[in-house]
């Protein structure tokens, strides 16, 4: 009380309340909701996609047994997990806020009211203790072999992180204050973004429209110079005087566009190889469709001895260096095989593995996917003749659920933030499509019976592989935290190939331990004894640098040739014998 006799007492808000003043705005905001959802289910069917607009039309929906019972089921799910985590707040003497040492590293739980607050500390801390308990049963089971066992710790740690209280609007403290703080409107912000999304078939992780290939994005400057009905071979333009003899051919994987080594100019990897006096030279993949469905394995080994005899013979050279992603690496292996057991070796004078594996024993999470049943539902996927990239995508998208499912589910659709203007995330949503009787034959073939490691077991192009015939001097990057192409996975190349090789480990993983610019000053590698007999022989011979590892390879392939030429004839794109088609980065990565 003042001396005045009134009360000074200023009640404070309740930030997980609206106040009254603003319950006809919220009233307006559930109107919109609604609105936007008709104008979606009306959207959907005028674009002919009955299937998105019976979603909306309950008669259609629950006349389908199957997916009667799935809504049911998922229904009794949900209303499972909102009653449990709701129970908890609704307790009268709720524990005290204790977080354990764990949840302080969970970047889920950064909000304060984690901690301050007593209902939302025991709705962590129980959650926590349910998440370790499922994961803990799993490994507690017996009988089970290796491959099964991995299953089921993937499924629960899937499982986990799904029923995660972040997840639900009602048990995250943050979502419900950032509700509160704009009276409705992130909430129908994140609505739009589900059903652009929805529109979509895919999840976003940033802005489908911020960026534009060949505007802000994948702009190295150059020249579609060669194209197939599989690939386009795209030659950048140079910038030194001198360039080396041995131009350098890359072959990046077709299951992304290729341009993940051409984000901006100060990521990108071409660039960079082409100040560095090299003629580069790219393929770029051509996105599957209905008239690629017979597409196989020696269609990609084919596109690749005609890119380097295309670039061989533009340049009026005995031989190429060679760059090999991922899967477009493990494709290379064979290539090299192939040439080997032809006596065509010496058309590749190096080459270069970016995380790409041969030997897929320890191939990772990703060989969970290649069971009966996953083949099974890859082939109803595939039915007309290719696999659409966005089931790709999920999958890929799976192997890390919290950060790439779940940390956007939050972020786009609970809280309504704006997207971030990533160009690597934008990159990593522009899917390719990829040729059904391809991608089912390298599931087969070489995740699940990992035979391209025995000898002749393999036919490309009517020719008998055998890896130890590759003699040709290779330099095998990994990543270090690489959860597509493991580490222990991509060591196995030094075990196959009989030529010398050079092993560098980078740090990061799948993406940023390739695409790491020395202006960046960002992460490191280990060099090492790279004779040793294992990886761990390796490691604990390595030493750290820390930075970029593209100076060490550069130097790498100075050493194979250092001889340079003036910059003049072909070596300036479509000035030689092949032409320009069309400007980088070409037609084939802009089709969907």
């Amino acid at each position: 009380m003042s001396d005045t006799g009134k009360d000074d007492t200023i009640e404070t808000p309740n930030p997980f309340m609206p106040s009254p003043d603003d319950m006809q705005h919220w009233a307006s905001v559930i109107g919109r909701a609604q609105q936007m959802m008709l104008e979606y289910a009306l959207g959907q069917a005028n674009d002919g996609n009955a299937s998105a607009a019976a979603l909306f039309d309950p008669a259609k929906w629950l006349d389908n047994p199957t997916t009667k019972l799935w809504t049911e089921q998922s229904s009794k799910m949900w209303d499972q997990g909102v009653a449990f985590w709701t129970s908890l707040a609704s307790i009268g003497q709720p524990i005290a806020p204790d977080a354990p040492a764990e949840g302080a590293k969970d970047r889920r739980f950064t909000d304060s009211e984690w901690t301050a607050n007593p209902v939302f500390a025991m709705i962590r801390q129980t959650y926590g203790l349910l998440a370790e308990q499922m994961l803990a049963t799993t490994r507690q089971f017996e009988g089970l072999d290796p491959a099964a066992r991995a299953k089921m710790e993937f499924a629960a740690k899937a499982m986990a992180d799904a029923m995660a209280p972040t997840n639900l609007a009602l048990t995250n403290p943050e979502v419900i204050k950032r509700a509160v703080e704009t009276r409705g409107e992130s909430l129908l912000k994140g609505l739009r973004h589900m059903l652009n999304d929805l529109s979509r078939g895919q999840l976003s992780h940033v802005d489908p429209d911020a960026f534009e290939v060949g505007v802000n994005i994948a702009t190295t400057p150059g020249k579609v110079i060669h194209e197939t009905d599989l690939y386009q071979l795209i030659h950048y333009a140079p910038t030194t005087k001198e360039v080396l003899a041995v131009p350098l051919v890359i072959f990046p994987p077709w299951i992304n566009r290729f341009y993940i080594l051409d984000l901006n100019p100060a990521k990108s990897f071409v660039a960079w190889a082409v100040g560095q006096g090299l003629s580069v030279f790219v393929v770029s993949w051509k996105s599957a469709d209905a008239s690629m469905s017979e597409i196989a394995w020696d269609d990609y080994v084919a596109a690749q001895v005609d890119a380097i005899d295309t670039v061989r013979g533009l340049l009026d050279v005995p031989a190429v260096h060679t760059i090999g992603y991922c899967v477009a690496g493990t494709t290379l292996a064979a290539t090299l095989a192939m040439l080997s057991a032809r006596g065509e070796a010496d058309k590749v004078q190096s080459v270069t593995f970016f995380t790409a594996q041969v030997d897929f024993e320890q191939a990772g999470d990703l060989k969970m996917f290649v069971d009966d049943s996953y083949l099974a539902l890859l082939q109803q996927l595939s039915a007309p003749g290719y696999l659409d990239g966005r089931y790709m995508a999920a999958t890929f998208n799976s192997l890390r659920g919290r950060d790439l499912i779940w940390n956007y589910v939050v972020s786009n659709y609970l809280l309504g933030n704006d997207y971030p203007p990533f160009d690597l995330l934008y990159w990593n949503g522009d899917t390719t499509n990829l040729p059904a009787k391809w991608h089912r034959q390298y599931l087969v073939d070489l995740y699940r019976d990992n035979r391209m490691v025995i000898p002749n077991s393999l036919s490309v192009m009517g020719t008998p592989i055998d890896l130890r015939k590759i003699e040709t001097p290779a330099y095998i990057q990994a990543g270090r935290e690489d959860h597509i192409a493991p580490l222990a996975s991509v060591w196995r190349l030094m075990d196959h190939l009989s030529g010398p090789k050079t092993f560098l480990l980078a740090g990061s993983g799948h993406i940023a331990g390739v695409v790491n610019p020395p202006a960046a000053g960002k992460y490191q590698y280990w060099t090492g004894d790279s004779s040793a007999a294992t990886l761990d022989d390796f490691v604990a011979s390595a030493s750290e640098t820390k930075g970029s590892w593209w100076p060490h390879w550069i130097e790498w392939i100075a050493q194979r040739d250092s001889a340079k030429i003036p910059v003049k004839g072909a070596r300036i794109p479509g000035k030689g014998a092949k032409k320009a088609i069309e400007d980088a980065p070409g037609r084939y990565v802009k089709q969907r």
